[in-house]
């Protein structure tokens, strides 16, 4: 555990979270999280055994969480929370084992309590936001932000401020400017891709009321958690049954599919009504195969397992490399190709969607692809090249810059949090 603190800044990811806090001098710092790592999975285990204790039902964060999971332990898993923001599901109660029930609420403010554990137990905190949590619906996502903030009050902070992503972003950018510019910050993450356009420089720096230099935000919602569910209905689901036709020449029914490419909707391919009658679906497939693989995945319940590969997948070919997906859990010897153009071909809506959304940011801030002096890169989802190189190539007099691609966000809400809560003692 970090020394105590009045403040840190919180950078809550749909796929990995950081926490930055000020050391002795007031300098910001990211704390260690696990062992020798500053940045944590979003994710928690709920064992199906154990008792509750002062925090609740037994329970693993980050990796042990995913290892707990891997390892085969009797529970639930749970990942992509930040995703559940901003839909009925946040007040709902969902199964995670041995006849227990969570709130999704809960389950999110469980996650930020260890984060501010792990802090030094502060009072005050920075979190960061998509600049849209939801497309299209303001109410919506004014809503998720305030699911948010009640989250982490009930994780024990007393003030909690919010900054999106992309400018945080952009002041860990400005650490490094030397001069004036405008960057364009495209902070592509587990759950959003988030651009902003920001006026950046060393006079700038100090400044706490910075809105005069933001100068658009623009967002949608889609990034690496869309790209795995593509890769996996495209590359390893058709194995499965996904898009197949049967004997009577009609398809397979494809809900059951999308749902096990959605991590927070896995589970509900398991309950015993609907394997019972996805069991009895044998004669709509030519190909009882791919019946009998699908049976193995939800009677043994290795859809997270599948994502997983899937997502490993995605990885693999993200460098521009063909490669291979073994499937041996689900069938001995079963293992699939998955090659570059088939991930091109999966992810190209979603590809061109994000780019075209870079763009419209630009637009929105009356600017031309010309004037903007740099391209800033952070976020887990940059490591895909394909994405990146796309980008890219819409803004050629851009100067092309990669941050720490977990931790760059975290990094730039810490040195909001240190402008906003400087005066305070540590």
């Amino acid at each position: 555990m970090s020394t105590p603190s009045s403040f840190c800044a919180i950078d809550f990811g749909t796929s990995n979270s950081a926490v930055a806090v000020p050391d002795a001098a007031g300098a910001m710092r990211l704390i260690e999280l696990e062992p020798g790592q500053r940045t944590m999975p979003t994710a928690v285990f709920y064992f199906a055994e154990g008792r509750h204790d002062a925090d609740g039902p037994p329970r693993a964060f980050g990796r042990a969480a995913v290892a707990a999971y891997v390892d085969g332990h009797d529970g639930r898993l749970m990942r992509s929370m930040k995703s559940i923001l901003g839909s009925p599901l946040i007040d709902q109660t969902t199964d995670v084992g041995g006849g227990r029930g969570a709130r999704y609420s809960d389950i999110v403010a469980g996650y930020l309590k260890r984060l501010r554990r792990l802090a030094g137990e502060p009072a005050r905190a920075v979190l960061g936001r998509p600049v849209f949590f939801v497309d299209g619906e303001p109410e919506r996502d004014a809503a998720a932000q305030a699911q948010l903030e009640t989250c982490a009050r009930a994780a024990g902070f007393h003030e909690v401020h919010f900054q999106y992503e992309p400018i945080a972003a952009a002041f860990d950018f400005e650490q490094q400017a030397t001069r004036e510019q405008l960057v364009l910050v495209a902070d592509i993450g587990g759950g959003t891709s988030d651009f902003s356009i920001v006026r950046v420089g060393p006079e700038r720096m100090q400044r706490l009321a910075r809105r005069d230099d933001i100068l658009a935000s623009h967002g949608v919602h889609i990034a690496g958690t869309d790209f795995d569910r593509h890769i996996e209905l495209a590359g390893l689901l058709p194995e499965f049954g996904y898009r197949a036709t049967g004997p009577s020449g009609r398809e397979v029914p494809s809900g059951i599919y999308f749902d096990l490419a959605t991590w927070h909707l896995i589970n509900t391919c398991y309950a015993p009504l609907r394997v019972a009658e996805w069991r009895g679906m044998k004669q709509w497939f030519s190909d009882v195969r791919q019946h009998a693989r699908l049976m193995t995945v939800l009677e043994e319940r290795l859809g997270h397992e599948l994502a997983a590969r899937a997502e490993g997948a995605k990885i693999a070919v993200s460098g521009g490399a063909d490669t291979t997906v073994d499937l041996g859990h689900v069938e001995p010897g079963l293992v699939l190709p998955l090659s570059e153009r088939l991930a091109v071909d999966a992810l190209r809506a979603d590809l061109d969607r994000i780019i075209s959304t870079a763009h419209e940011t630009v637009a929105l801030a009356g600017l031309q692809a010309d004037q903007i002096d740099a391209l800033y890169f952070t976020g887990g989802s940059t490591g895909l090249r394909l994405l990146v190189d796309g980008m890219a190539a819409g803004f050629p007099a851009a100067a092309r810059v990669t941050g720490d691609r977990f931790a760059s966000v975290a990094t730039g809400l810490g040195l909001h949090a240190q402008r906003l809560f400087g005066a305070s003692t540590v």
